[in-house]
């Protein structure tokens, strides 16, 4: 039977009652409807441990939990991968959130680019912030990893690029004129995936990734949507260097 895994984001001790966060009470006590005595398996996802726990009681205000013993979790992709994702619409960007997290990126950057039709203000952006690390923890409690990725807040590209600094990582840009393909980079260390939104990259962009050592990488003939092109290169990049 698969064990039901729950992301709990505060510090966990072998042997304390834990009262769970309202959401996560919520969906335990009206989704699953687990009673007392139920077996659940608790991670913060910050630290690569996950935690065997019983629920202790489960009302309506809250749900408690006895948490038990204690396990590193060895899942983590040896690619240190940071996806680079043009803010894309909707469920859309829900979907590359969640699959990129499933394939083992460490880390998640939405940025703003020259044809993004997204627009956030400040309140509407911390919205879909929070909104996107509960999909990253959501895919973590589905896919048996301990370690949630760090999704940044939503910036425009130009203000990432000026923040980048001497950063060490291959950059990559996922482009249709790219010269390079994935079998060709000998990627041994970290690496930077930056993937256009509806529309791709604009010429101002190209220039600007260019400029900033950005390599354009080409998966094949086809042109691909943003909400498979990103995650197709993901892929094929951890089959190559990382673990699938």
């Amino acid at each position: 039977m698969r064990s039901i895994r729950i992301h709990v984001d505060m510090p966990l001790t072998s042997g304390q009652d834990l009262t769970l966060p309202a959401q996560a009470g919520e969906h335990v006590a009206r989704v699953l409807r687990l009673e007392a005595g139920a077996p659940v398996v608790l991670f913060s996802g910050n630290d690569g441990m996950e935690f065997d726990a019983t629920l202790a009681s489960v009302g309506k205000r809250e749900v408690v939990a006895h948490v038990g013993a204690g396990r590193p979790v060895h899942n983590e992709s040896p690619l240190a991968l940071t996806l680079v994702q043009g803010v894309a619409r909707g469920e859309k960007m829900d979907l590359i959130v969640q699959k990129a997290t499933e394939l083992g990126v460490g880390r998640i950057v939405p940025i703003l680019t020259e044809r993004s039709e997204v627009k956030l203000d400040a309140a509407r952006g911390e919205k879909r912030l929070l909104h996107w690390r509960a999909v990253a923890a959501s895919a973590c409690e589905q896919s048996g990893r301990a370690r949630v990725p760090q999704v940044d807040a939503a910036v425009p590209m130009a203000t990432w690029l000026a923040a980048l600094g001497d950063d060490s990582a291959m950059r990559l840009a996922l482009l249709p004129e790219g010269t390079r393909r994935p079998g060709e980079l000998a990627l041994t260390g970290p690496a930077l995936l930056a993937i256009g939104p509806e529309g791709g990259f604009g010429e101002r962009d190209r220039t600007a990734l260019a400029a900033h050592g950005f390599t354009g990488l080409r998966l094949g003939p086809r042109i691909l949507r943003t909400e498979t092109a990103g995650l197709a290169a993901i892929a094929a990049l951890q089959a190559l260097y990382g673990d699938l």
